[in-house]
Formats: C-alpha cells, sequence, structure tokens
C-alpha cells in the first residue's frame, strides 16, 4: 500500500496524518485495496457497503437508472474522495444507487467498525481521522445541496449557469474542466442531451462561454474573461 501514500496524504480524510504514522493506522483501520476495470460496479442498488471506500485512482459515478432505463448522475467521484459513507450504518438500508468505475480505478476499503470504535492503544491519528471523517460527510452534505440548487432551477439554461457558476467559484478559475462529456452532464442535472447542447450553442453565440469537449471558459462581459 506504500504505493498510496503520496495520495493519502492528501486527502481530506488523512489531513493531519505525518506519512510514518499512514502504516499504523491503516493496519488499525484494517485497510485493504481493490482495483476495479472501467465499466466495473463498486456497488449496485440493493446492495450494502461495510467499509468506508477511498478513491486512490481512476474516477467512479455514483449513479441510479429508473425503470425505463433513464440515468441520473449524483456524484462523481474523484481521486482522494471517500465514498458510501451514507449506506453504512445498519439503519441506513441497501444503497438506492449504483457505484460504477467510470475508469480503469482502485479503491482503498477501511473497516468502518474499526475507525468507530477507540483502538487499544488509544492513537491519537485514529481520533484525528474521525473527525477528518466527520467534516467530510458535512462537506458533502454542503454539495448535495448545491446540486440541489442547480436542479431546482426551472430551465436547462438556469441550471447550466447555476452548474457553471458553481464549477468557476469551486476552482477559482473562469476557464476549468468539469467531470463529465455531454450525455454526463445532461443526466447529472436531469435535462435532455439534446436540448442542453442547443443552449449550450446558444450561450456560446451570445458571449456568454466557450467550450471545447469538457473544458469550459465563462465571459461576464463582451469580450472579457471573468468567473460569473
Amino acid at each position: 500500500m506504500k504505493e498510496f501514500y503520496p495520495v493519502l496524504k492528501q486527502t481530506k480524510l488523512f489531513r493531519g496524518i505525518a506519512e510514518h504514522e499512514i502504516g499504523s493506522l491503516l493496519h488499525c483501520l484494517g485497510a485493504s485495496v481493490r482495483r476495479y476495470r472501467k465499466g466495473e460496479y463498486l456497488l449496485r442498488q440493493g446492495e450494502r457497503l461495510t467499509s468506508v471506500a477511498l478513491s486512490v485512482s481512476g474516477v467512479f459515478y455514483i449513479q441510479r437508472d429508473d425503470y425505463w432505463g433513464n440515468r441520473m448522475i449524483v456524484k462523481s467521484i474523484a481521486v482522494g474522495e471517500t465514498f458510501g459513507e451514507a449506506y453504512l450504518l445498519p439503519e441506513s438500508g441497501a444503497s438506492p444507487h449504483d457505484i460504477v468505475a467510470v475508469e480503469d480505478s482502485t479503491v482503498l476499503f477501511l473497516d468502518v467498525s474499526r475507525m468507530l470504535t477507540v483502538c487499544s492503544s488509544a492513537c491519537p491519528f485514529h481520533t484525528a481521522v474521525l473527525q477528518n471523517l466527520f467534516f467530510t460527510i458535512s462537506e458533502k452534505n454542503r454539495m448535495l445541496l448545491g446540486k440541489l440548487g442547480h436542479l431546482s432551477m426551472r430551465t436547462t439554461r438556469e441550471k447550466l449557469i447555476s452548474y457553471l457558476s458553481e464549477e468557476a467559484r469551486r476552482q477559482n478559475s473562469a476557464s476549468f474542466s468539469i467531470p463529465f462529456n455531454r450525455q454526463q452532464l445532461a443526466d447529472f442535472l436531469s435535462v435532455d442531451r439534446s436540448a442542453m447542447s442547443t443552449e449550450l450553442g446558444k450561450m456560446r453565440d451570445e458571449g456568454l462561454l466557450a467550450f471545447e469537449k469538457n473544458r469550459f471558459t465563462l465571459f461576464s462581459g463582451a469580450g472579457s474573461e471573468d468567473v460569473l
């Protein structure tokens, strides 16, 4: 697992943990590693997780298909992010979502029962991880509220403006990349792909933005580049 130490040091879950403490902590938390090929499911609707999952390479989507095959992407999981925390408690029930690898990816699993129980050695870094997990869950709740804000917009244009503006603020730049292709962005915003592509074309023609594939630049005024 040492190959993942540089990634773990940069994660919010391991914030404040010295590199020489990582090995002991992983042993304390019963860590295990699993690799997933592109398109392979880490979790399917109706299944349960018993460990906190931490992405150490690749990309995952949390998504859900309805009875007729319509897909909604709930969230993109990048390297360094944890996921699955919402499904760990017995009262939370089975997962209503799928978690699928978008590309070849690797996950570090941490035993939640060990994470929530203070170990016999009462190691200080164990407590630090518990605190970090709490703050990580709180941040995810804020992000989900942000997505609800995008989806509450009435029109496709309003949803695009809400999402792209938020990404510009989050990445602190008027030029940024998003983790979705066109179909995936439409699934994320719950809009029709054709209608969304048409709207993006209109916004480009009106000088509001420029884009190439998943790279966007937003313009706040005629010919000027700035964060909306």
